[in-house]
């Protein structure tokens, strides 16, 4: 790839997770301190009144924001070669809030997920998945299996996005389409994460092909 189009793509790259990870913080920042009136919370009235899912919310929506700005900067070659200590310490944060937060509890914001059936199955496998490629990447870099490493960290952050990309895709469909809005977030919380990891997997052959 040319060396100037491929600067011009990890710029768009990183600025496109900085924007949007703003925006995240502005949806995080109407949860602080803990509220149930507000936003998505008003039409969650019945799982909101469960204690566990209260703890599985407010955690979740709480750690997004460090895992997704955690999870940018351990893809970064400059990073990774000239401050290893940051890579290493930033990725443990990344993957201990993956696996001991954000995956568990989005497991049980699955469970009461809103659209019904479709949308609770995709929410409960992106969270396994979730864990699971966390759990991998992890697990080959205490082998020292960085490439393995690499890929499963890929897989693992393309979930992480979906946060980001959910939304997106819903200001296109909204924008495009006259769907009712429980078909809107059926079709989001698919296309949220689906195309997210079928992106990285084009990307991991096209690479193995070079």
């Amino acid at each position: 790839m040319n060396p100037n189009l491929s600067l011009f793509l990890k710029t768009a790259y990183y600025l496109s997770i900085s924007y949007f990870s703003y925006l995240m913080i502005l949806i995080t920042i109407q949860y602080i301190p803990i509220n149930f009136d507000v936003a998505f919370l008003n039409i969650k009235e019945e799982a909101i009144a469960k204690k566990h899912y209260q703890i599985a919310f407010f955690s979740h929506v709480y750690t997004s924001i460090i895992v997704l700005i955690t999870g940018i900067t351990p893809f970064s070659t400059f990073i990774r070669t000239t401050f290893s200590k940051v890579h290493k310490t930033l990725g443990l944060i990344y993957i201990a809030l993956v696996l001991f937060i954000a995956s568990p509890s989005g497991l049980i914001m699955a469970i009461y997920a809103n659209g019904g059936i479709y949308s609770k199955i995709s929410f409960t496998i992106q969270a396994i998945l979730w864990f699971v490629f966390t759990y991998l990447a992890f697990s080959y870099a205490k082998n020292k299996d960085w490439e393995k490493h690499q890929k499963f960290m890929l897989r693992s952050y393309a979930l992480t996005l979906s946060a980001i990309s959910l939304r997106l895709f819903k200001w296109m469909i909204v924008g495009t389409f006259e769907l009712p809005p429980m078909d809107t977030y059926r079709l989001v919380a698919w296309l949220g994460w689906v195309v997210n990891l079928a992106l990285v997997e084009i990307y991991l052959i096209r690479k193995a092909k070079k």
